[in-house]
């Protein structure tokens, strides 16, 4: 006779596990101009002495370092029955038709087809975008965009906890 192992239930905080989670980081070329910049300000500071040449440059890429971090720190997550983009946060069951976008439409949508009522988390160095309508009628906002390095899977997320 073998022993009986309980059945396990779900547990909350796996119910509450993100079925998608992105991080849209900067590309390592950036990295590489945080580099040139402190480089930079260590020259701009090298008539001054050896002291201040150092302080110059740690200061630059310090500085470049948290702007570059800060700004490829957007998120986009589906989690416990929402859409969180960035600093939005909205129900799924607040979301209507998704459109996922290739480079050159997803291009057209971030100039001349953008809706200034629109959020947008855009990236210019993620080319693929997806289009979300939005079809809360007290939400002024007509649609989200979204640049994303897997329009694909977020859709697929957004209609696996569309369904659920």
């Amino acid at each position: 006779m073998q022993p009986s192992v309980p059945s396990q239930a779900p547990s909350p905080a796996s119910s509450a596990a993100p079925r998608f989670d992105e991080r849209l980081t900067a590309p390592g070329s950036w990295w590489v101009i945080v580099g040139l910049l402190g480089l930079s300000g260590g020259l701009i500071m090298f008539p001054l002495g050896t002291v201040p040449m150092l302080g110059g440059l740690i200061a630059a890429a310090v500085l470049a370092g948290v702007a570059v971090s800060s700004y490829g720190s957007a998120r986009i997550r589906v989690v416990a029955g929402s859409l969180v983009a960035g600093d939005a946060r909205i129900p799924v069951s607040a979301l209507g038709a998704v459109e996922v976008l290739d480079a050159e439409e997803a291009r057209a949508w971030r100039t001349h087809k953008a809706d200034p009522r629109a959020f947008m988390l855009m990236r210019s160095y993620v080319p693929r975008a997806v289009r979300i309508e939005v079809t809360d009628p007290t939400d002024p906002t007509p649609y989200l965009y979204l640049s994303s390095r897997e329009p694909e899977v977020l859709v697929a997320a957004l209609t696996a906890e569309g369904t659920r």
